[in-house]
């Protein structure tokens, strides 16, 4: 079994946009449930199918796959639960990790959120002067409750 385990943290300023490139993503979701959700998604023109289980904690279940573009578009405008997903995910590195820092756009404009992947829950890494406070644990900023209750609403 394929397990993510991410702690996510608010941007508190611009320092990590020096030398950071980013790349469009658009997605959506086919199911949101608290158990499980069936994300669509368009990484540039890669299209991407993932399964994620119930969070644990930092940790869940997942599952990725590689999709036709053209299905990808078609699931996201036709079946995909609305509003999109739109972000750009920028990749930058700092003290030796690499950091994903998220862009959102549309009904989520505004939201600049910052995850790093570990290998274990107690992985220690140092959080850079960019990252504020901790929402790991708050499922208000997970993208498929984004959908629900996009964050320009809050």
């Amino acid at each position: 079994m394929a397990i993510e385990i991410e702690r996510k943290f608010l941007v508190t300023n611009d320092s990590w946009r020096e030398n950071a490139m980013g790349i469009l993503f658009r997605q959506g979701y086919l199911s949101a449930e608290a158990d499980r959700t069936l994300r669509v998604r368009l990484e540039g023109d890669k299209g991407k199918l993932t399964i994620k289980g119930k969070s644990r904690g930092i940790s869940r279940s997942e599952y990725e796959y590689e999709i036709p573009q053209q299905d990808a578009m078609e699931l996201l405008d036709k079946l995909c639960l609305k509003p999109l997903i739109e972000k750009t995910r920028y990749r930058v590195e700092h003290a030796g990790m690499v950091w994903e820092v998220d862009e959102f756009y549309g009904a989520n404009e505004g939201l600049i959120l910052a995850e790093v992947e570990l290998d274990s829950e107690d992985a220690e890494f140092e959080l850079p002067d960019w990252a504020g406070q901790e929402v790991s644990d708050n499922p208000r900023y997970y993208n498929s409750n984004l959908v629900k209750d996009p964050f320009t609403e809050w």
